[in-house]
This record gives C-alpha cells, sequence and structure tokens, in this order.
C-alpha cells in the first residue's frame, strides 16, 4: 500500500514535469523533424525512475512519425534540462508515447449514438 504523502508527491512532480516539457518542446528544442507537439500527460512510475509522456501531434502520420523520431534523439536534451531546472538528483528515463485518445472521441461517440437508437 502505498503512502499518502508519496502517491501526492508522485502526482506533484508529474504536473510539474508535464509543464516544463510542454516549455521545452514549444521553443527550445531546434529539431526541425519536431512538428507541433504538446504534452498531454505524464505518468511517473511509482519508483520515480521512469516516466511515460503522452504527447499529441499535430500533422498527418508522416509527420507524427518525425516528430516522435525528433523527441527520441532529444530524450537525453530534455532529461538534462528538467534535471538543472528541477534541481533534481535523479532525472526520471522520459519514455514518449504519442497520444491518439483525441482520435478515438469521435468513434467513441458514433457507438454511444448507435447504441441509444437500438434502445429507442
Amino acid at each position: 500500500m502505498e503512502n499518502r504523502g508519496q502517491k501526492y508527491h508522485r502526482d506533484r512532480m508529474s504536473g510539474v514535469l508535464r509543464e516544463e516539457i510542454d516549455t521545452l518542446l514549444e521553443g527550445e528544442l531546434s529539431d526541425p523533424r519536431i512538428g507541433l507537439v504538446s504534452v498531454s500527460e505524464v505518468h511517473l512510475a511509482p519508483d520515480g525512475r521512469s516516466a511515460r509522456v503522452l504527447v499529441v501531434v499535430q500533422g498527418d502520420e508522416d509527420e507524427c512519425e518525425a516528430t516522435m523520431e525528433g523527441l527520441e534523439a532529444a530524450k537525453l536534451y530534455i532529461r538534462r534540462e528538467l534535471a538543472e531546472r528541477l534541481h533534481l538528483r535523479r532525472c526520471p528515463e522520459l519514455i514518449f508515447q504519442q497520444d491518439r485518445s483525441l482520435e478515438y472521441g469521435p468513434r467513441i461517440d458514433e457507438l454511444l449514438k448507435r447504441t441509444k437508437k437500438k434502445k429507442s
């Protein structure tokens, strides 16, 4: 069972990491592969050694793929900047994943409308 204080700390740290990574992605990375991208969520592991960063990428599939490659290439730079800005002894390992939940929203709405019509 996790201590309430540890959970609160992890939640706060996830929020701070999300804000700082989003700031870095907005204007401080000069990689031409990275297009319009924003951080939707950061899930910090219970031990704090890794963080899954969910990003929303604007553009077609080729642009998304190039952006994800650019983020993988910039991962060490982002970790170093986070450690410096947040005064962390050990910055978590960053795992970038594309957040596709916005794409699934319209499909879920359509399915819900169908089930409502069948019940009526």
